[in-house]
């Protein structure tokens, strides 16, 4: 069941069930590894990064499938859960790298009798990237999503740590001896008993380089500088059988009327696409899943297709 005037609009109070969600809307959240398929290419650029210890640049459209390149990899490589930073205007690289809690820690030292001794472990936490650098055996997996959303300064504050693997956290460095250890939370994981790693002299060196995607929505350009040190891939537009196949790993549907309906839903987002319309997969994919629930009346089809298969570029 997928479609159903749950919603009257009369006002009166009913017990309503509103079914299964689509697989990519279920919570928690479920990884999309399994259904994701790799346009022409993608595969050699993994390859090429993996290999040559650089980070993916990925450019493309919204709902392309970007982010989800790396919840692939990582899956496929065994490179544990995904790290992921998402880019505002405001994002900086020292939030990326760790976050300390200043004013968390002052106020504990008002609390703390003379006697008490001042931990600063409980306000430090490793952000994102800091954790991708924490020295390990296996290289973890990062996703720093929407860079083209940051401030102009960013990608270039980036290319020193991008360059050299390691930070260091200024707090951690001046509170004792250079060899004092603190245990440090990383970024991730479960809240309620998060890990932690040691940090010896507040200095952060990854062992392994992570696996580092980075996703544009292609709204800017970058310093040159940036883009030499990234394997740079652009999302092509999928072609009706890649777009076929990836309504079919996701919904599984069979032979029947329903796959000649999903058909016809295919080729007209194909030929939207190649008009220059700014649409996204995951529209198609609610379209299919909304027409291959059964109970969606011819009448009101169309009228609830233009609402999920309504351009990006308008308002």
């Amino acid at each position: 069941m997928t479609w159903q005037p749950f919603y009257v609009g009369d006002g009166t109070p009913r017990d309503v069930d509103l079914g299964t969600p689509p697989p990519w809307r279920s919570f928690p959240r479920q990884a999309l590894h399994q259904q994701f398929q790799p346009p022409p290419g993608l595969v050699k650029a993994v390859n090429a990064a993996l290999v040559l210890r650089r980070p993916l640049l990925v450019t493309g459209a919204a709902g392309s499938g970007k982010s989800t390149v790396v919840e692939q990899v990582a899956a496929e490589l065994k490179l544990g859960d995904v790290l992921r930073w998402h880019i505002t205007s405001r994002s900086t690289l020292k939030e990326a790298l760790y976050r300390y809690d200043a004013l968390g820690r002052i106020h504990a030292q008002r609390l703390a009798g003379p006697d008490d001794s001042d931990d600063i472990a409980p306000f430090l936490q490793l952000g994102p990237l800091g954790t991708a650098l924490l020295p390990v055996e296996h290289p973890r997996a990062l996703l720093i999503d929407e860079i083209d959303k940051s401030d102009l300064d960013l990608p270039s504050d980036l290319l020193d740590v991008l360059e050299r693997g390691e930070f260091e956290i200024p707090e951690l460095a001046r509170y004792s001896d250079t060899q004092a250890v603190v245990e440090v939370r990383e970024w991730g994981g479960d809240p309620r008993n998060p890990a932690r790693s040691p940090i010896t002299g507040g200095f952060v060196q990854c062992d392994s380089f992570p696996f580092i995607v980075m996703t544009s929505n292609g709204e800017r350009d970058f310093p040159a500088a940036f883009l030499r040190r990234c394997i740079r891939f652009t999302m092509p537009k999928p072609s009706v059988d890649e777009l076929r196949r990836v309504v079919e790993a996701h919904l599984r549907i069979g032979e029947g009327p329903m796959q000649a309906t999903v058909g016809i839903l295919v080729q007209d987002f194909y030929q939207r696409l190649t008009a220059g319309e700014s649409l996204a997969i995951d529209q198609l994919l609610n379209a299919a899943h909304l027409l291959t629930g059964g109970t969606l009346a011819a009448t009101e089809r169309q009228e609830v297709m233009d609402l999920v298969l309504r351009e990006l570029s308008r308002a």
